[in-house]
């Protein structure tokens, strides 16, 4: 079976294929091709770039178009020496991967109609996914016309949290009306929990875990039994941690002295809650932790700052997970910033020896990916795994594909 993934960000849309067997591989194969377009730059058009087993390419495109450039990155799997498939029929499922899938859809779904308006009315819970998300899947409709394609929803991993955990305390009746915390990056969170178990060889269900996605965008989880039962982003992915360019949770009288004081809109808010804030704000340098630390090497205090900030929550987020989970057995991190940068993770970790975690700072600085970076006395496991999003998105396909066989 051959499963393309698409998984689109608010400045990207990465693409991988992948050809399974009968049997679902443990451990994540290498894609047998891999796309990424990426339109972060200040020019008109965006960079495509390619990776087989045979080749590496790099192609400028001139224009910004979302379905014009994911046609073109389709193009390549048969054509060129980036060519892997002889047709674009031989893919037999296409899996996308959706940020936010509201309170109907627990599960990886098959895409129908009413699905993409479910994904299309959800827009402004997303303004930064949802919209790339229905690109790809009109994209992969006027390519490959009615190809079998599933949604694998972000939220859907969190769907099981308690009522005490989704309830906002407003009246009752928001919740009703769909106002209530949903949890994003659950598929990456799903991932890491899965993975965990398999590197300390333990059964998932025995086990407390708290994974820390640390991207541009940052959530944690609470898992135990295999099963979410906390998380930090909420309604929206605004919520909860210090991100990039996000606030995270702030007191919402905040909103209201803005409207009353300084003339702030709608647009303005989100611009600046969405947009102007976190890293990039705090620090007046960039989203970037690497531009931050390098200013922080030359002694500027705003950068230094934003990192204390930053480190705060975190830290205020891992207590918090801890004490929904009563207990802590491993905790994770992952994604762009919790996989590489050394003193985030050491930051984040320090403090916490009173329940028994305890970090082993020269194997943490050797950036090991899958091993046990704990002190050898430590209570608590901890791991660095690197995200695979689209191989977990590609397993939802086989096992909903495999079920229905069945």
């Amino acid at each position: 079976m051959k499963i393309l993934v698409l998984n689109p960000g608010s400045s990207t849309q990465k693409s991988c294929l992948y050809q399974l067997q009968d049997e679902l591989p443990t451990t994540p194969p290498k894609p047998m091709w891999e796309g990424k377009i990426d339109w972060s730059g200040d020019d008109s058009g965006g960079k495509l770039e390619i990776e087989t087993d045979r080749t590496n390419k790099e192609i400028e495109l001139e224009s910004r178009d979302e379905l014009e450039a994911i046609a073109q990155m389709l193009d390549t799997l048969t054509q060129g020496d980036t060519k892997v498939i002889n047709t674009l029929t031989e893919i037999d499922v296409v899996g996308h991967r959706v940020v936010h899938g509201g309170a109907d859809y627990s599960q990886a779904t098959r895409i129908t109609p009413e699905v993409k308006e479910a994904i299309a009315q959800l827009i402004p819970l997303a303004p930064e996914h949802n919209p790339a998300h229905l690109k790809g899947i009109e994209a992969i409709e006027a390519k490959l016309g009615d190809i079998p394609q599933v949604a694998v929803f972000d939220t859907a991993f969190h769907s099981q949290m308690p009522l005490k955990a989704k309830v906002y305390p407003l009246p009752y009746k928001f919740y009703e009306r769909g106002i209530r915390r949903y949890g994003f990056h659950g598929t990456s969170h799903r991932y890491c929990g899965h993975r965990a178990a398999q590197i300390l060889n333990k059964p998932l269900e025995e086990l407390k875990i708290i994974t820390c996605h640390l991207g541009n965008g940052c959530s944690l989880a609470a898992i135990a039994n295999g099963v979410s039962i906390d998380t930090t982003m909420g309604f929206t992915p605004l919520e909860g941690l210090m991100m990039g360019t996000r606030s995270g949770s702030i007191d919402p009288a905040i909103l209201i002295y803005l409207m009353q004081k300084e003339d702030y809109d709608r647009d303005r808010l989100n611009t600046l809650l969405n947009k102007e804030s976190g890293l990039k704000g705090v620090s007046g340098i960039s989203n970037d932790l690497r531009q931050i630390f390098k200013a922080i090497d030359e002694n500027n205090e705003r950068a230094e700052l934003a990192v204390d900030v930053y480190i705060h929550y975190l830290r205020k987020g891992i207590a918090a997970m801890a004490a929904s989970l009563q207990g802590l057995d491993v905790l994770v991190f992952t994604a762009g910033v919790g996989e590489h940068q050394v003193l985030i993770r050491e930051k984040a970790c320090h403090g916490f020896e009173y329940m028994g975690l305890k970090l082993n700072k020269a194997k943490n600085k050797e950036e090991i990916m899958e091993e046990d970076m704990a002190a050898c006395d430590s209570k608590v496991r901890i791991l660095t795994i690197p995200t695979n999003e689209d191989w977990a998105i590609a397993s939802e396909c086989w096992q909903l594909f495999q079920q229905k066989r069945s």
